[in-house]
């Protein structure tokens, strides 16, 4: 029909370089003109120069590419049970013993607000009741604890019976909560001394969305495990779980596979995205935007008797409002501007191109600050 839209939803967190991007659309024609699909039966340069990359950018020693998200997830909950089963192996051999199976540490820990995905290891590790009641039984063996909650954590992390600890360091879906340093090195320590693996899911909130390469970086620490997906491609289908060597040893061929991973085509848009999002200054642009961003909401909106809490890292934003959002969604798209909801439905989700102008967030905040007059109608 020929209107325009201002996109501050990027595909959910995908598109971190918005739409027609030259760079990007330059070396996914250039690839699909030279090799599209081998399978994993080959190697290809592009998924040994990703993998190359993402190790020397981040704390891994090993990298396994999966399709999305919620596969990355599944594949770490293999990697997380497999390690703990070739430890107990190596104890029985080193030591004498004769450690049975059903001493293995199988059980998962997962918080409150936790968005994994919607396969079904993924999905027993994901919060929400109305995602997972339909499919119910899901998986056993996670337990789910107060995010946030350093006590109620210690409580269920246990040597023996834990097998890793998943943990998103800014909740997306969720409903934009940032997790608090303390407990993020209370989960470090008890991990470690558990001899649980700490797993990072990082598909939202990684890869420069929050100001830095990683959001885990925030608190000096590192994962065992972290799962990326989201905009890795620019907006083809990608995941990856990044891992420590610890991990990798616990992995043989023909434990996890996947035909379509790690292809040569969207290994090569990933180059491209990481290319720019490391770009000197890339970075702290998004950061400055952030902060213009929420800087921006609370002048216009903050006063609203509707606006409960604005909050956010970097451009990963979210606007509590103490009605449903939807009705504010609706009247956005109709005024050219494109949102997203987040935890129960009463939060507005602002994840916009990380490529996003100065000038584009005021023209959205101005639009948003219109349109939020329709929850007085609501509500």
């Amino acid at each position: 029909e020929g209107r325009e839209y201002l996109d501050m939803s990027a595909g959910i967190a995908v598109n971190a370089l918005g739409h027609g991007d030259p760079a990007w659309v330059k070396a996914v024609t250039e690839q699909a003109a030279t090799l599209v699909h081998v399978s994993n039966v080959y190697y290809s340069v592009p998924q040994v120069n990703l993998a190359k990359r993402l190790v020397e950018s981040s704390f891994a020693d090993q990298v396994f590419f999966v399709n999305s998200g919620t596969e990355a997830n599944e594949a770490a909950i293999k990697f997380a049970r497999k390690y703990q089963r070739v430890k107990v192996k190596e104890r029985n051999k080193k030591y004498g013993l004769n450690i049975g199976e059903e001493k293995v540490a199988t059980d998962l820990v997962a918080f409150t607000s936790s968005f994994h995905g919607r396969t079904m290891g993924a999905l027993a590790l994901t919060s929400k009741k109305q995602y997972r009641a339909p499919f119910e039984p899901i998986m056993p063996g996670v337990q789910f604890v107060q995010f946030g909650d350093i006590e109620a954590a210690q409580r269920v992390i246990c040597p023996g019976r834990t097998a890793a600890v998943f943990v998103e360091p800014v909740q997306g879906e969720g409903g934009i909560f940032q997790a608090e340093a303390a407990f993020m090195r209370s989960l470090r320590t008890l991990c470690s001394e558990a001899g649980a693996l700490l797993v990072f899911d990082e598909v939202q909130c990684g890869l420069g969305r929050t100001g830095q390469l990683w959001a885990h970086e925030a608190y000096e620490l590192e994962p065992d495990i972290m799962t990326l997906a989201k905009p890795l491609a620019g907006g083809l289908p990608i995941g990856a779980v990044l891992v420590t060597e610890a991990v990798s040893s616990a992995i043989v061929p023909g434990d996890h596979g996947s035909t379509f991973a790690g292809g040569p085509l969207v290994c090569h848009a990933a180059l491209a995205v990481l290319d720019r999002i490391q770009e000197p200054g890339f970075l702290e642009s998004v950061t400055a935007k952030g902060l213009l961003l929420r800087t921006l909401l609370m002048e216009k909106l903050g006063r609203n008797p509707h606006v409960k809490e604005i909050r956010g890292s970097g451009l990963l934003v979210g606007v509590e409002l103490d009605v449903l959002a939807s009705p504010l969604v609706k009247a956005a798209l109709n005024a050219g501007l494109l949102i997203l909801t987040a935890g129960s439905g009463n939060i507005v989700r602002l994840v916009p191109p990380l490529i996003i102008s100065e000038e584009e967030i005021k023209q959205a905040v101005q639009i948003l600050s219109k349109c939020i007059m329709v929850l007085d109608q609501t509500a």
